[in-house]
């Protein structure tokens, strides 16, 4: 019962020290005239019909060719993330083929429940990155 009550009281103390840490940001006056700037730039894009990436383009024309993180590769995907591989399964008992690239397969799953992992992965006959 005393590490809830210490708990609280720390989260307390927190809370306090971030409401002052707020006060103080709310009497910043570049925070002030950044706010101001901010609401007049939408106002500005409403009254005009314009979207954030819009005016980003009419400054940058290149804005949206780059990737949307420093460092990764673009990829065809919209989330930036590289694709699986895909790969084509062949059971050698039913010869059923399976073609994914997800892990997350249905009769995938199946068959590594009934033959192990190991032993449906040897079953992978063809696998494009």
């Amino acid at each position: 019962m005393a590490s809830v009550l210490s708990d609280y009281l720390k989260k307390e103390q927190l809370l306090k020290q971030l409401q002052e840490e707020l006060q103080a940001l709310e009497n910043n006056s570049e925070l002030k005239e950044e706010i101001e700037f901010k609401e007049r730039l939408q106002a500005l894009m409403t009254e005009h019909g314009k979207l954030a990436r819009d005016v980003c383009e009419m400054f940058d024309p290149s804005y949206r060719s780059k990737p949307a993180k420093a460092g990764k590769v673009s990829t065809s995907n919209t989330d930036g993330r590289k694709k699986r591989p895909f790969k084509v399964y062949k059971n050698p008992y039913t010869g059923e083929v399976v073609e994914t690239r997800g892990g997350n397969h249905k009769v995938i799953q199946g068959w590594k429940a009934e033959f192990g992992n190991e032993e449906v992965v040897s079953w992978v006959v063809n696998e494009i990155v």
